[in-house]
């Protein structure tokens, strides 16, 4: 046997151990878990042993109304200029697992479910001043937001007339929207419990770095939602409803608000990331932010700041409040004609689910 043969072989064979072990890595072999049929399935015990494999039945499905937004890694940060010099969104590198968002805001006849419902159902509990005071939008934001202003047709008209069905519901304050997110989590798991299913992850409002890594739709470092650094396209169309040249509010062809699934989505398929209405998401405000949490699904979650961040710029705003990178605040308990918000969903059921992988 010549040493050039035995040579080749052995090459060959570290070859093939490393392939295999580069496959195991990856997740290409099925493990224990992995599938097949494994001794006991899910039944726990058997003969003295355990031999428990994962529970047969769960599926999550993507909810009604919602696209897969896919992990990813991405600078999240100020995507041009920082105007205001605020220097309150310095860039940094985070990474964001995979999550359900809506595609469109909550709309009007959305919200009207929620309030409904509690008049129907939780009068008793929680008493009609409470729930027209805390959770039933606030009409009178048309007038009170601005002075000398004749909001009186939107204030009579905006969330009860169903001209306005389709449009982002505005006069909610962020504990109303963390509210709604209860109450829809549990009307979706009261009805897959009573279907004998697992329950589901819930409902919440989305983390300001969730949002943002949404709002860029795959587009790292984008300025603004469709990728693009300009706010309208080579025809000169406007790409979103904001507040476009010196206060032509129709230049764009809505003076207040746009139906929720106006324009374009992005490439995740999301309506309206930037304008038509500013959205809630569940941080709470803090200067510093960049620097004090963490790179791996970011989250500043403090009770005892009332000012929350609000992201993505509303009719009523200039176009440096729709770019990705801008970041504010409004206080939790406030009601405003220009702020909405849109829920997300944790996916359980492949964390780093590709881009591709939609609806």
């Amino acid at each position: 046997m010549s040493n050039k043969w035995f040579t080749g072989n052995a090459a060959r064979g570290v070859m093939v151990v490393a392939t295999i072990l580069l496959m195991q890595g990856c997740g290409f072999i099925k493990s224990k878990f992995g599938g097949g049929k494994g001794k006991g399935e899910d039944v726990g015990v058997v003969n003295g042993e355990v031999t428990a494999n994962g529970r047969k039945g769960w599926k999550q499905t993507t909810p009604y109304g919602m696209v897969l937004v896919p992990s990813g890694s991405f600078m999240m940060g100020q995507a041009d200029e920082d105007l205001a010099a605020t220097q309150t969104n310095m860039n940094r590198r985070v990474t964001i697992s995979s999550f359900y968002m809506d595609d469109t805001e909550i709309t009007n006849h959305e919200y009207r479910q929620f309030v409904n419902a509690l008049l129907t159902d939780s009068v008793s509990v929680l008493g009609e001043e409470e729930i027209m005071t805390k959770f039933y939008p606030d009409t009178t934001v048309w007038k009170n937001d601005f002075t000398y202003h004749n909001g009186d047709p939107m204030l009579e008209y905006y969330f009860s007339h169903p001209a306005f069905d389709t449009y982002p519901v505005v006069g909610v304050s962020w504990q109303a929207a963390q509210y709604f997110c209860t109450w829809r989590t549990n009307l979706y798991n009261d009805y897959r419990t009573k279907e004998g299913q697992f329950v589901s992850p819930r409902y919440r409002l989305p983390s300001e770095a969730e949002w943002e890594w949404a709002a860029r739709g795959g587009h790292n470092s984008a300025k603004y939602p469709w990728g693009g650094p300009y706010v309208a396209n080579g025809k000169g169309c406007y790409l979103a409803n904001f507040k476009p040249q010196r206060g032509n509010f129709d230049a764009d062809g809505y003076p207040y608000t746009a139906p929720a699934n106006a324009y374009n989505p992005n490439d995740y398929g999301l309506y309206n990331m930037a304008g038509n209405v500013a959205e809630w998401t569940r941080d709470a405000y803090a200067e510093n932010a960049s620097a004090i949490v963490w790179d791996m699904n970011p989250d500043n979650q403090n009770a005892d700041e009332p000012r929350k961040v609000v992201r993505g710029g509303s009719w009523k705003d200039i176009a440096y409040y729709l770019e990705t990178g801008t970041r504010y605040y409004e206080l939790e308990n406030n009601k405003r004609s220009y702020i909405g918000f849109r829920c997300v969903m944790d996916n359980l059921q492949g964390r780093t689910a590709s881009r591709g992988a939609r609806r």
